[in-house]
């Protein structure tokens, strides 16, 4: 028996010293968010978001766009909420998009840049409201 109980504590012992621990939580920022959007008319609001305070992208991406009343497209513009509740347009204005998906990587449709964590931004379409967007950010 005193054997038994010695073998049993060797195994315990051992399978202790393989134990590995996952690593802690890490509060690095997460890949970019990926919001839809019905845009506002022209200088208009639509859909309100925030700017994702845990996503490593400091931009408002157009990565695709879909006019609601014409198959070739429209221009889009980024609109950011100041802390006084006005609504200003990003300085790049408004950007022809082509219905369908675009590059993240493709400035042209960096809508704004260097926007704060937790800023509200909408998206305006200058021809006419109403289009579906996905910013990515």
């Amino acid at each position: 028996m005193t054997r038994a109980i010695a073998a049993g504590a060797f195994a315990l012992v051992s399978a202790a010293t393989c134990l590995t621990f996952a690593p802690a939580a890490s509060a690095a920022p997460q890949a970019c968010v990926t919001s839809t959007l019905t845009t506002g008319g022209n200088q208009g609001v639509g859909t309100i978001r925030n700017k994702s305070a845990t996503s490593s992208c400091g931009d408002l991406n157009l990565t695709y766009s879909d006019d609601s009343t014409s198959p070739y497209g429209d221009y889009y513009a980024g609109r950011l909420r100041n802390s006084s509740g006005v609504w200003h347009t990003c300085s790049k204005g408004y950007v022809w998009a082509s219905d369908g998906s675009h590059s993240v990587n493709d400035s042209t449709y960096w809508l704004c840049t260097d926007v704060s964590d937790n800023t509200p931004f909408t998206v305006a379409s200058q021809l006419d409201g109403g289009d579906s967007v996905k910013i990515t950010h």
